[in-house]
């Protein structure tokens, strides 16, 4: 029987928006997903450091404030800095087209806006999760 991927869901800065957030953590757990959610207010410390704590296979970050392209890449960084290079980072919120790019050059997996399919974001994360 295959391991039930583990994701850990986080609201990074203080953006205090979460129903998208508390909303798709819910279809991912309906989905077979193992998901912890980590609350309001996250700095990117405490994101990877419940991530490490969860053994996680993916980390979800979701941003309306505007805080993506420093807080996106900073959990990366700290991420490898940990050795845990394999897991998937996926993103979502209000994010400008124009820092797509940089947030995919940083090393984010994907990055989903309003409107996407929630069965493309689980497809998606259930396609590129490595198995470890």
């Amino acid at each position: 029987m295959a391991k039930k991927i583990k994701m850990i869901m986080a609201k990074p800065g203080l953006d205090g928006h979460d129903r998208g957030a508390k909303l798709l953590a819910r279809i991912f757990a309906e989905a077979g997903m193992e998901v912890v959610y980590t609350g309001l207010r996250q700095t990117p410390e405490m994101i990877v450091a419940a991530a490490e704590q969860e053994d996680a296979d993916v980390v979800g970050m979701s941003s309306l404030s505007g805080v993506h392209n420093y807080f996106f890449p900073r959990v990366i960084e700290l991420l490898k800095q940990k050795g845990l290079d394999d897991v998937l980072l996926v993103g979502g919120g209000i994010i400008p087209d124009e820092d797509l790019d940089f947030l995919k050059r940083s090393g984010m997996a994907a990055i989903f806006g309003p409107g996407t399919p929630t069965t493309e974001i689980v497809s998606f994360i259930q396609n590129n999760v490595r198995q470890r």
